[in-house]
């Protein structure tokens, strides 16, 4: 689930927010997917032959490629998982509601109190609170209990032929191979996700080739079953993705009702001291009125859920594109830091749009100049910022999300 910057417009987000560039270096944001639509026309006789070479040509030794790849052939049910992914047509409430749970809360506490020493080591090493950790921990595998059960060599290898993020996973798949040539792994031992992500926080070859750390010095980088590896690994990634060592990342907070609306945006900040004269607080008191940059973020518009999200929420968003997966996490390992369970707004009513309203709002938002991408019914980045935009324009509260009354203006239009 974790781990995916599925667009090049989320690094140029990233850039504009203030993560540092160094830290995009280090993680670089993969190709543009093709429509989910694309079909495949390269026969895969033909295309193995080329990646051979390809492989071949970037280190990978040929019999390395024979005995991870050779003879096999694609997983047409992952390419089916693919096209069908629809985990984040959730509204945040719903999305929240499934994975940020008590039972999760409660093992990541205790997973905290019992590696504490490691913990510790790997936030004075890379600056990382534990709870951080765990958060991502508990929502990628929920502490390894579900890391999947697929082959990974063959889920890389069907991705990489298939015409959608061919690009992306041919890297994947040549990493994978370099991972088993330098002993992390064995391929027999890389059972995981559909999507060929590794180890209990789920990295893609990639990046266990690139930030995993041998945290107990036993000669190998096992992100499967080796707790120590799994924590430092993990803190290192999200160092290298330009985590500020001391700072906060997420609070929830209450608003007024006279907010302006368009200044809740992601690519807005303003010093808390703004935010708590404009009537912010936050849900365990007052907000302290300095100069710490946050943005408001509105998952649900004003009536729903409320937070200011800090520059180290940005490692969220690298980690994972969708708003909701970010904050879910965020808030969780707030919760195992210490806050209170997640409000569910202001008590008014949240007007939101169905799957199919969603997707309809997109079309009519692209008809109207904006590239929101493809229609997917899914509330990304590019959605929201057209709804802002069409919300300033007719005079509704500017708060990014889409609602029936927004919907029935585009329609009349």
């Amino acid at each position: 689930m974790g781990i995916r910057l599925t667009s090049r417009f989320a690094a140029a987000a990233l850039i504009l927010l203030g993560v540092p560039s160094a830290a995009l270096a280090n993680v670089a944001p993969p190709p543009d997917p093709k429509p989910r639509n694309c079909k495949n026309t390269i026969p895969f006789d033909q295309w193995f032959a080329a990646f051979k070479k390809e492989a071949i040509a970037d280190g990978v030794k040929p019999r390395t490629i024979e005995a991870t790849i050779g003879g096999m052939t694609p997983d047409m049910g992952v390419i089916s998982r693919d096209r069908k992914q629809g985990f984040f047509s959730q509204s945040f409430i719903q999305f929240y509601g499934r994975l940020a749970t008590s039972s999760r809360e409660k093992v990541g506490r205790t997973y905290l109190s019992k590696y504490a020493p490691l913990f510790a080591r790997a936030e004075k090493e890379y600056g990382v609170p534990g709870p951080v950790i765990t958060g991502f921990w508990a929502l990628e595998s929920d502490f390894g209990a579900g890391m999947g059960n697929l082959p990974v060599m063959r889920s890389l290898l069907t991705l990489a032929w298939d015409c959608r993020r061919g690009e992306l996973f041919r890297e994947e798949l040549k990493a994978a191979m370099k991972i088993i040539e330098r002993g992390y792994l064995r391929a027999d031992e890389m059972i995981g996700s559909w999507a060929g992500e590794l180890g209990q926080t789920q990295f893609l070859p990639q990046h266990y080739l690139n930030f995993a750390v041998d945290f107990d010095n036993d000669g190998r980088r096992d992100l499967i079953r080796d707790i120590p590896d799994i924590i430092g690994s993990t803190a290192h990634f999200i160092n290298q993705m330009g985590w500020r060592r001391g700072e906060p990342w997420l609070e929830e907070v209450r608003l007024t009702k006279d907010l302006p609306w368009d200044q809740a945006d992601l690519e807005i900040m303003h010093p808390r001291s703004q935010w708590a004269q404009w009537g912010v607080k936050s849900v365990s008191g007052a907000l302290p009125a300095d100069g710490l940059p946050a943005s408001l973020m509105l998952p649900m518009g004003r009536n729903g859920p409320a937070f200011l999200a800090y520059q180290n929420f940005r490692v969220y968003l690298q980690w994972n594109q969708s708003l909701t997966y970010a904050t879910t996490a965020a808030h969780l390992a707030m919760r195992m830091a210490g806050a209170p369970m997640l409000t569910k707004g202001n008590g008014q009513p949240i007007a939101s749009l169905e799957y199919e309203e969603i997707k309809e709002l997109q079309h009519l938002l692209t008809t109207h100049g904006f590239d929101v991408g493809e229609a997917d019914g899914k509330i990304g980045a590019g959605t929201r910022k057209a709804v802002k935009a069409m919300q300033i324009k007719y005079n509704l509260p500017a708060d990014s999300y889409p609602t029936p009354d927004l919907l029935a203006v585009l329609r009349a239009r």
